[in-house]
C-alpha cells in the first residue's frame, strides 16, 4: 500500500514540473529609433566592455571611489535587498517540493478506576516516531511554479537595480569629484584676480594722491577688489560644500590627500564608442531590471490562472508505535498514515477573475513601464552625445576668447598707465577677462563631466 502511494505521489511531481498556466513571455519592441540622432560618429571601446577602474585612470580619483563602494549606505541597503529577494525565492522555490518532517512523541496516561475495564488504576504509555509529510500541494497547475518564476524574476530585478545603483554611485562620486576640482581651479581664479586688484588698487591709489588720476578711478578699482574679494568668498563656500557631498557619497570622511588640486590632469577615458542602441541600451541595469519586472508580473497571471483550478494537498506519514520503548521497532509496530485533500473553488469565482484582472493590468503596466525605461534611456544617450558633439568646440572657443581678453586687459592697463585712456576701460576688460576664465573653467568641466555622464548612460560596469 505504502509503495502504491508512493508511486503515485512520484507521478503526481513528474506531471507537476511540466506545465504552468503563464502566457508565452515576448520582449515588447523597443519604442525608439534605430540610430542615435547624431551627425557624426566615433571610434573607440564601448563604454559597456568597460570596468569604471578603466574608464576612470585618476588614481586618487579611483581610491574615492572605492572608499564610496565600500562604504556608501544607499548601496548597502541595495545589496541587501538582493539577498533577502535571493531568500524569498529560495523560500519560493522550496514549495515546489514537499517538507519532508520526522517526529518523535511520549504519550502517558493516568486512567481512574471509573474508566478502568480492570477495575484498577493504571498508567498508559504510548511511544512514536514517524516520518511524514505535512499539507504538501501537487502543483497539477502550475501555481507554485508561477510563483516561483516570479520570485526568481523579482530577484533578478533587484539584482540588477543594485548594479544600477553601483553605476550611479560611481558616475556620481565622479561627478562631485570633479566639480570639487573645478571649484578648487575658480577659488585660484578668485584669489590671483584679487591679488591682482590688491596691486593694481595700490597703484591707482598712488596716482590718485600725484594728482595723476581721479577719484572715480580709484572707485573703480575698488570695485575691481570687492568683486574679486566676493568671488574668494563664493568660491569657498562652495569648496567645502563639494567636500561635504563627497564626504557623504563616500561614507566617511574623504583624506585630504585624495582629494584633487585641479581639474587638469583628472585623466578619464576619451575614446568611446555609443554603438548601435540594440547592443547598448538593452544591457542597461534600469532596462533589465524593467523587463524582469515585466517577467515578474507575467509569471502572476500563471499563478493567476491557476487559481480557478483545484488544489491538491498531501499529507501522509509512516513511523512505528508502541507502549513499550523496547518494542518500538518490533514487527508489527509500523503504522502509516495518508490524507489526500482536494479543494475546488465554487462560489469565489468573481474573487479569482478579479484577481486575474488585476494581474493582466499589472503586466500592462510594467509593458508601458519597460518601454518607458528604453525611452528615457534613450533620450539621456542621445543627449550626451549632443553635448559630446559641441563641448569640445565650446572649450577651444572660451581658451581663444580668454587669452583674447588677457591681451586687451594688458593693453588697457598700459594704455591707462600711460594716461591714454581712462579706468573705466581697464575695468570693463577686467570683468570681461574674469567672467571668460570663469566659463573656460566650467566648459572643462563641462567636457569631463559628459565623459562620466557617457559611461553611466551607456551602461559601463
Amino acid at each position: 500500500m505504502i509503495r502504491s502511494i508512493a508511486a503515485i505521489v512520484l507521478l503526481m511531481v513528474v506531471l507537476t514540473g511540466c506545465m504552468t498556466l503563464a502566457p508565452e513571455y515576448k520582449r515588447p519592441a523597443a519604442p525608439v529609433p534605430e540610430q542615435w540622432p547624431i551627425t557624426q560618429t566615433t571610434e573607440g571601446a564601448k563604454a559597456t566592455s568597460l570596468r569604471w577602474n578603466s574608464f576612470y585612470k585618476d588614481d586618487k580619483l579611483q581610491k574615492v571611489i572605492r572608499l564610496a563602494l565600500e562604504n556608501n549606505r544607499d548601496l548597502g541597503v541595495a545589496v541587501l535587498k538582493v539577498e533577502r529577494a535571493a531568500a524569498n525565492y529560495r523560500i519560493q522555490r522550496a514549495e515546489l517540493f514537499p517538507a519532508v518532517n520526522g517526529s518523535g512523541a511520549l504519550a502517558k496516561e493516568r486512567v481512574p478506576v471509573d474508566l478502568s475495564n480492570s477495575g484498577r488504576v493504571y498508567t498508559s504509555s504510548q511511544y512514536s516516531l514517524s516520518v511524514g509529510v505535512t499539507s504538501w500541494e501537487l502543483d497539477l497547475f502550475g501555481r507554485v511554479r508561477s510563483l516561483k518564476d516570479k520570485a526568481l524574476n523579482e530577484y533578478l530585478a533587484t539584482e540588477q537595480a543594485a548594479r544600477s545603483a553601483k553605476i550611479s554611485l560611481v558616475a556620481e562620486v565622479a561627478s562631485a569629484y570633479l566639480t570639487l576640482a573645478a571649484d578648487r581651479d575658480s577659488l585660484k581664479l578668485s584669489q590671483s584676480t584679487l591679488d591682482a586688484a590688491d596691486a593694481a588698487y595700490i597703484v591707482v591709489k598712488g596716482r590718485c594722491k600725484a594728482g595723476v588720476s581721479s577719484e572715480l578711478d580709484l572707485r573703480e578699482a575698488q570695485t575691481v577688489v570687492d568683486t574679486a574679494r566676493s568671488g574668494v568668498v563664493k568660491n569657498t563656500r562652495l569648496v567645502v560644500l563639494d567636500k561635504n557631498l563627497l564626504n557623504l557619497l563616500a561614507g566617511s570622511t574623504v583624506p585630504d590627500d585624495l582629494l584633487p588640486d585641479s581639474l587638469d590632469g583628472i585623466l578619464l577615458k576619451a575614446d568611446l564608442s555609443a554603438g548601435i542602441p540594440s547592443e547598448v541600451l538593452l544591457v542597461r541595469p534600469d532596462i533589465l531590471d524593467a523587463e524582469y519586472q515585466l517577467k515578474a508580473a507575467n509569471a502572476n497571471i500563471g499563478a493567476a490562472r491557476a487559481a480557478f483550478f483545484p488544489s491538491i494537498t498531501l499529507t501522509g506519514s509512516v513511523g512505528t508505535t508502541s507502549n513499550q520503548l523496547s518494542d518500538l521497532f518490533k514487527a508489527g509496530s509500523h503504522t502509516w498514515a495518508f490524507t489526500p485533500e482536494i479543494s475546488l473553488p465554487i462560489f469565489d469565482a468573481g474573487s479569482r477573475s478579479a484577481e486575474l484582472k488585476v494581474a493582466k493590468v499589472d503586466r500592462d503596466i510594467c509593458v508601458k513601464q519597460y518601454e518607458k525605461a528604453i525611452q528615457t534611456a534613450f533620450r539621456e544617450v542621445a543627449d550626451a552625445l549632443a553635448e559630446r558633439e559641441t563641448l569640445g568646440d565650446q572649450v577651444a572657443v572660451q581658451e581663444s576668447l580668454a587669452q583674447a581678453l588677457q591681451e586687451s586687459y594688458r593693453l588697457s592697463e598700459a594704455r591707462y598707465l600711460r594716461g591714454v585712456d581712462t579706468y573705466l576701460n581697464v575695468l570693463v576688460v577686467a570683468r570681461s577677462l574674469y567672467a571668460a576664465q570663469e566659463n573656460l573653467i566650467t566648459a572643462r568641466l563641462a567636457v569631463q563631466t559628459n565623459l562620466a555622464t557617457m559611461y553611466k548612460v551607456l551602461g559601463g560596469e
